[in-house]
């Protein structure tokens, strides 16, 4: 779960059920909330009894194979043969424990805490307490997702138009500070195209020439294809780059400024691996 997340909710037939949405739409929803819907008042009874069966434990072993590397089979296996018994019991947090999976996360907490699992296994739990009920689940989660991405989009564009924006107080810099006067059009597009690419290095890495020789089909350019963050750091760095071309500073030395500005903001934003700093 490190990946970066934030909490949200869905509603079953008058239950709200947190969800932690992730990037890469892996989802883990609560089984304790969807337990609520059988048992508002002992909603860990519910899951404890699920992972008692059989067919459970055989469920979460093919999803733990095909998703998780560092699936422990033979502790799953000793699981498998337990299961079904009058006398086996499984917790979420032994399951976890012993067999190092990760479709069920245990999250403590009086507020937000409880067993949460990945939307696969989820689904499956409310089909176990109630076909009906997962139906429901399902469509609430998918209105969930639906308006998720109505909500990017629209952030992107907001942040696409922010960097056009920004984009013309940067050329206006260049045209007052770095093109000399009564030159061609051609000379002028020519710099504009340069100090263009010193943001495009500064933040991607590349030039857009470069870019379109590496992605020959698709159609755009560099820019069409930046995420919401790049976005962000772009429109700053235009900003920026028009500050520094007013000070007078020189190509090479702006461009280890914006990168520098490039890693740090991006850090803060995505904390991930970034465009290596310029030598």
């Amino acid at each position: 779960m490190a990946d970066k997340t934030y909490k949200d909710k869905i509603t079953a037939k008058g239950t709200e059920i947190a969800v932690i949405s992730r990037k890469n739409d892996d989802d883990y929803i609560s089984l304790t909330d969807i337990a609520r819907y059988k048992n508002p008042a002992e909603p860990n009874v519910v899951v404890a009894n699920w992972l008692r069966n059989m067919n459970t434990i055989e469920y979460l072993g093919l999803w733990e194979g095909l998703h998780n590397p560092n699936f422990k089979p033979l502790e799953f296996e000793g699981f498998k043969n337990e299961s079904g018994g009058n006398a086996f019991t499984l917790s979420p947090q032994r399951w976890i424990e012993s067999t190092g999976a990760i479709g069920i996360i245990s999250k403590s907490g009086r507020y937000g805490g409880g067993t949460f699992a990945h939307k696969d296994i989820a689904f499956k739990f409310a089909a176990w307490i109630s076909v009906e009920f997962e139906l429901y689940v399902i469509k609430d989660y998918q209105r969930l997702k639906a308006d998720e991405g109505n909500r990017i989009s629209l952030e992107w564009n907001l942040q696409r138009t922010l960097s056009k924006i920004n984009y013309r107080i940067h050329t206006d810099a260049i045209r007052d500070e770095i093109i000399p006067k009564k030159i061609t059009k051609v000379q002028a597009g020519a710099v504009y195209a340069s100090e263009a690419d010193l943001l495009n290095v500064a933040l991607f890495g590349m030039t857009a020439g470069e870019w379109r020789t590496k992605n020959p089909d698709k159609s755009g350019n560099m820019r069409d294809f930046a995420t919401l963050e790049q976005l962000v750091v772009l429109s700053n760095m235009e900003s920026i780059n028009a500050l520094l071309i007013r000070q007078g500073l020189p190509p090479k030395e702006r461009l280890v400024q914006l990168n520098n500005t490039a890693i740090t903001q991006m850090k803060s934003l995505v904390g991930g691996k970034l465009t290596k700093r310029l030598e």
